[in-house]
């Protein structure tokens, strides 16, 4: 049936992301952007604008690392949570093998998929990779508390890698925002916690099944067909 020729046909949506999960991933994001921004304001002086939000220099110097340490509390506590649907299987290789058909959104030459695709747990990864090591390293340069357990060459090489990794994980970030957009209906997921029936049946089918299958039926309403809509 043609979901724009029938609007009374109730449009099913899915459980996806709890109202806690949910406040832990925006203020996650939020820290992130901060420490983005008072980070870059640091690193390279025509970017020292940016420190205008905090205060000016010394007041993002000092509150950078507090930033750093509430991120990765929020971060690890998110992480835990969505650890188990992020492990890698057979559908993971196969859905990333098929490139081309991903770009051109060719769903029917794709695998059917669980929670996440190989692209979302990717970011997974490499985001719980990265926060540790932004972590250690800056501890290791917060002057204040931890200068004098390290040498100087000591603190210049995790300087080298805690701006490295942030370089990786700003791109990361870009790319995973970028990636939300793209993919319309994705957004609904983190403002409201639900997506569409047809978002879920076109992206990740076996967790759709899966989820009905354990008796979330999810809650309809008057907007269009269950498996037409975003």
């Amino acid at each position: 049936m043609d979901a724009g020729t029938d609007r009374t046909t109730p449009r099913l949506y899915v459980p996806r992301y709890t109202a806690l999960q949910r406040v832990n991933h925006w203020i996650t994001a939020i820290l992130f952007v901060l420490l983005t921004l008072s980070g870059l304001a640091m690193y390279y002086p025509w970017l020292y604008f940016l420190s205008a939000p905090f205060g000016g220099g010394p007041p993002t110097r000092a509150v950078h690392p507090w930033l750093g340490v509430a991120l990765a509390v929020c971060f690890f506590a998110l992480a835990i949570q969505f650890l188990r649907n992020n492990l890698w299987n057979r559908d993971d290789i196969r859905w990333a093998s098929r490139f081309k058909s991903i770009m051109f959104n060719e769903h029917e030459n794709l695998p059917e998929l669980g929670k996440y695709n190989a692209g979302q747990k990717a970011v997974y990864w490499l985001q719980l990779l990265l926060v540790p090591i932004l972590l250690v390293t800056g501890l290791i340069i917060w002057q204040v508390y931890f200068g004098r357990l390290t040498t100087i060459e000591t603190q210049r090489v995790a300087l080298l890698i805690h701006a490295l990794a942030a370089s990786i994980a700003i791109t990361v970030i870009i790319i995973h925002i970028y990636a939300g957009i793209w993919i319309k209906g994705t957004g609904r997921a983190m403002t409201r916690g639900t997506v569409s029936g047809g978002w879920a049946y076109l992206h990740h089918r076996k967790w759709l099944r899966e989820t009905l299958a354990r008796g979330d039926q999810g809650r309809t309403v008057k907007a269009g067909s269950a498996y037409g809509g975003e």
